[in-house]
């Protein structure tokens, strides 16, 4: 509609021309007060940054669609977002301040702890610092997503090996990954079909975690875990008598375990095949599910009331 009205522009304005409109302003109020904005040259440029902004998140939300990213790139996603809109501000010469409290409400609205925690352990997105090492991004995340991260890893392993992940999490944090794998990582290439950067071996985070980062044991199966779950996977939906059945194995790892992998193996095969139809209302989504033990032992660390 707003597009409509920016194509009609031209067209609106001989119309304030004619002969029978100009009778018609006389006798109607509000057809005046319809002219007396639509003459305001600040009507058009409120217009034209709506329409903006609109082609700019239509756009992003389409990428996402095609590219079904990784839940590791949800913050860095976010950010984009952020820096675009902080460009569309400075262009039409919008206050910042209003648009980043609707920005943050969403990303607060969206966020999930899996987000900081695929983000810190994917070598994808290790920054080199001064001393030449690859370290975790951990300068970009909040002290609360930094605890986010803490939480999710202690739920991911058992009880006891927790303090052991916790102390593998340090070392990852200080020490990081040799330099030559990081850039074997982060290596990109142009895709010649679409012109754009993508990665020359989306695989090797994972062979990274699981051939070379061995010292690794509790940290490296969370990394696993979860760097190579969709952002998308939230699209696959699973009936009610699928959660039933996940609640009874509920009290056991061995029976969680089993359920996790016939939830990730079904979510990624929908995937795959393009496949996110659902049952209607029968249907819950995977990472909004309102079951705690279900929830809390796939991503879902138990936040403080």
């Amino acid at each position: 509609m707003v597009e409509d009205i920016l194509c009609s522009a031209r067209a609106l304005q001989l119309v304030f021309l004619d002969e029978a409109n100009k009778r018609m302003l006389m006798e109607e109020p509000i057809a005046r007060e319809i002219e007396e904005m639509m003459r305001n040259p600040h009507f058009w440029n409120e217009l034209e940054a709506i329409n903006s902004l609109v082609k700019l998140v239509k756009a992003m939300a389409q990428e996402i669609g095609m590219e079904k990213p990784r839940v590791g790139q949800c913050l860095p996603l976010w950010e984009e977002l952020r820096v675009k809109v902080k460009d569309w501000c400075s262009k039409f010469h919008i206050v910042e301040g209003p648009v980043e409290k609707v920005i943050n409400r969403r990303f607060e609205k969206n966020y999930h702890p899996a987000w900081a925690a695929a983000f810190i352990l994917d070598p994808l997105y290790l920054i080199r610092d001064s001393s030449r090492k690859y370290l975790p991004p951990f300068k970009f995340l909040t002290s609360e997503q930094e605890k986010d991260v803490d939480k999710l890893i202690t739920r991911l392993v058992s009880r006891e090996e927790a303090h052991i992940a916790l102390m593998e999490l340090m070392k990852w944090r200080t020490e990081g990954l040799d330099p030559v794998y990081a850039q074997a990582v982060q290596l990109k290439h142009r895709d010649p079909s679409t012109g754009k950067m993508k990665l020359a071996n989306p695989q090797s985070s994972r062979l990274v975690w699981e051939t070379y980062l061995t010292e690794f044991k509790l940290l490296g199966k969370v990394a696993v875990r979860l760097i190579f779950l969709h952002a998308t996977s939230c699209g696959f939906k699973c009936n009610w008598s699928l959660l039933r059945w996940a609640r009874s194995h509920s009290h056991s790892r061995l029976g969680m375990d089993r359920v996790q992998k016939l939830i990730f193996i079904a979510a990624h095969s929908k995937i795959e095949r393009r496949d996110f139809s659902n049952d209607e209302d029968k249907d819950a989504e995977l990472f909004d599910l309102d079951n705690e033990a279900f929830d809390e032992d796939i991503v879902r660390p138990a936040r403080s009331p």
